[in-house]
């Protein structure tokens, strides 16, 4: 076979959540990165290229796991990967400061007969707990190589691109359990005939815990009769030891991991505990978490996206360049050069690809998404979200959720759509279909949420009304939702990454990637939506979506003109709100209406992208029983909100 032929090799990564997998990936790769749907399910799995000492390589970067054992669905795509791809070499990133943790899995990943390389990352942390780490003596203990690295800072790359450039042998260094355990694996394994992508011993120890992928894979390699032996085998072990394998498996492990570790970890003792560990308790804790939120929340939504994002730069962008500089010539230019009015309509006219698809993506959303992203990014990098999952854990097990769930809680308030598909990390279906229908309802993706901060907080008190009517709804039909629906109650356990000051280039490719990709998805989309108001205002059609419409909206006390913002909405929920500023811009609203406008929109039906993304994930029954729930309730919350605040003389 020619130099030209030889198939690309192959880096793995894999490792818990949140021990700078990602980070590791961005680093080796770059910016030349694809992201898709593992073949056959929904899970993502990050594909990049890099090049080490004049060779090109393929990085995986696969979903968090933390045993070979798969329990969710990202962690048997983890492990089918390291089933089916040959690599040349597997990276188990593991956290320093958590090695008597993460060992075991490493241990399980060497016994496979996997090319692993351990990278022990964040050592920094490590060091500021008073954590002395000799890899030397871990590297020679566990047969591996070891490298130590600070992968935000680059620290350790040389050496690990190194170690990646010169590894040559898959190590198979015997780890001895008990007597009586290590005598049914070697029974066992001296069984298997077939042909397995891990070592005998791995495979036999998946068998004993009644592993039901690898399983199959042994009833598909071997013999009639040799099946029937290692079934006996099982059989016989399972009764002979009427004990939990997975149980006694784990403690074996664990002992293996603290004799591998003897002597290369020592504690010294500090004298003063570190700023960054004060800062993560006062996170996690109610009584000083809930003001540090609230803290977030004011500075980073409130006054960066809300403020800036979608005041001063939509100020700025839409209202300097496109109005004064872009949109008149541009406008001029057709007016001159296109003679058909149909044409110029469809371009520049009242629904125009120039002037509603082209100026709304660029001019109103995209400087409102860029300020999100940032700090959403920069709050990613300094470690904060693991601790709001933990401070909210006990009020969303109220609402039939765990902590996990504020993650996509909180990418929802970036993207609803890429946030119901993160609804798929949930442990149990009950929980994904409350976040998905809690998404669909009650929370805003970050366009809608800039625009609709930037237009309330010109109204004395209509952000608060705001606020708490949408905090009331998202608790309310949670815990409604928790009693109806029947099923698990979650549990919740994650990593804690460490607090840390976030490194500016970490912050800015992320939120720039972020942009790019947003950008890509959206852009297409609000052009096919304003090609779509286009047709539908040319077939005289869409005055009979908005006549049919605009009954609901007045009965909420909205004037017809408001009909066309819950109809763009539809298309896009960042569109409908650019509706809403629109409406508000030419001064149609009063600050009632725009109160009970910014409500009912925000509680709307979701977009077309999240309905389909809903159909997808949850079904098609599932997803129409949302979208006419959250259509519903939303005109009624709209219907009791107008008659309140018209009652009251609140925001008057």
């Amino acid at each position: 076979m020619s130099e030209q032929q030889q198939p690309q090799p192959k880096v793995v990564l894999v490792g818990n959540p949140n021990v700078g997998k990602s980070v590791l990936f961005n680093v080796l790769t770059g910016a030349y990165t694809t992201v898709s749907n593992y073949p056959g399910t929904s899970v993502e799995v990050s594909r990049g290229h890099c090049e080490i000492d004049d060779v090109n390589y393929e990085i995986l970067d696969t979903p968090g796991m933390y045993s070979i054992m798969p329990i969710t669905e990202e962690e048997r795509v983890a492990r089918q990967i390291l089933l089916e791809e040959t690599p040349h070499a597997v990276l188990h990133v593991v956290d320093a400061r958590n090695l008597d943790r993460m060992l075991p899995m490493t241990l399980q990943l060497i016994e496979a007969g996997l090319p692993i390389i351990l990278v022990v990352n964040i050592l920094d942390e490590a060091k500021r707990l008073g954590m002395q780490i000799d890899l030397k003596k871990l590297q020679k203990n566990i047969g591996v190589p070891v490298i130590g690295t600070v992968m935000k800072r680059r620290q350790g790359l040389s050496e690990l691109q190194q170690a990646i450039s010169a590894y040559a042998s898959v190590p198979h260094k015997p780890f001895i359990y008990g007597s009586d355990l290590e005598r049914d694996i070697v029974r066992m394994a001296a069984l298997l005939k077939g042909d397995y992508r891990f070592s005998n011993r791995a495979t036999s120890l998946l068998l004993f815990q009644k592993d039901n992928e690898v399983e199959n894979l042994v009833e598909a390699s071997e013999s009639a009769e040799d099946l029937s032996q290692l079934q006996d085998v099982i059989r016989d072990v399972i009764f002979e030891r009427r004990a939990d394998l997975h149980l006694q498996i784990s403690l074996e492990r664990k002992s293996i991991s603290k004799r591998m570790l003897e002597d290369v970890v020592t504690q010294v003792e500090q004298t003063e505990e570190p700023f960054a560990e004060k800062l993560s308790r006062w996170a996690m804790n109610p009584w000083s978490g809930t003001p540090i939120l609230l803290l977030v929340i004011y500075f980073g939504l409130y006054q960066f996206v809300g403020g800036f994002g979608a005041g001063t730069l939509v100020d700025f962008i839409e209202g300097s360049i496109f109005e004064e500089y872009i949109n008149p010539p541009v406008v001029d230019y057709l007016r001159t050069h296109v003679s058909a009015d149909w044409l110029f309509e469809l371009l520049a006219g009242e629904y125009g690809l120039w002037t509603l698809g082209i100026r709304y993506a660029v001019a109103l959303i995209l400087p409102i998404v860029g300020t999100f992203f940032l700090i959403f990014s920069l709050l990613e990098d300094t470690g904060y979200f693991p601790r709001l999952a933990l401070l909210v854990d006990r009020i969303f097990k109220r609402i039939g959720l765990s902590g996990r769930a504020v993650i996509p809680m909180v990418l929802g308030f970036g993207c609803a759509t890429m946030a119901t598909m993160v609804t798929r990390t949930l442990e149990t279906t009950r929980e994904r279909i409350i976040a998905t229908a809690l998404l669909a309802l009650a929370i805003p993706c970050s366009a809608q949420l800039g625009v609709i901060l930037g237009l309330l907080s010109e109204v004395p008190g209509a952000l608060s009304v705001w606020m708490v009517v949408m905090l009331l709804v998202f608790l309310l039909v949670g815990f409604l939702a928790s009693k109806v629906m029947p099923g698990e109650h979650p549990v919740f356990y994650m990593e804690l990454p460490p607090m840390r000051l976030p490194q500016f280039r970490n912050v800015a490719v992320k939120t720039m990637t972020r942009m790019q990709s947003y950008f890509l998805e959206i852009l297409p989309l609000f052009l096919f939506a304003s090609f779509i108001l286009w047709g539908l205002k040319m077939l005289g059609a869409l005055e009979g979506i908005v006549g049919a419409l605009a009954p609901v909206v007045r009965a909420i006390g909205l004037p017809v003109e408001a009909t066309s913002a819950f109809v763009f909405g539809f298309f896009r929920r960042d569109f409908g709100a650019a509706g809403l500023y629109d409406l508000q811009s030419n001064g149609l609203l009063t600050p009632t209406q725009l109160t009970v406008a910014a409500v009912t929109l925000t509680l709307f039906v979701p977009c077309i992208a999240q309905f389909l993304m809903m159909k997808k994930e949850r079904g098609f029954r599932v997803s129409l029983s949302i979208f006419m729930f959250v259509s519903v309730l939303a005109f009624s919350c709209g219907w009791a909100l107008n008659k309140f605040l018209l009652s009251t003389g609140l925001l008057l």
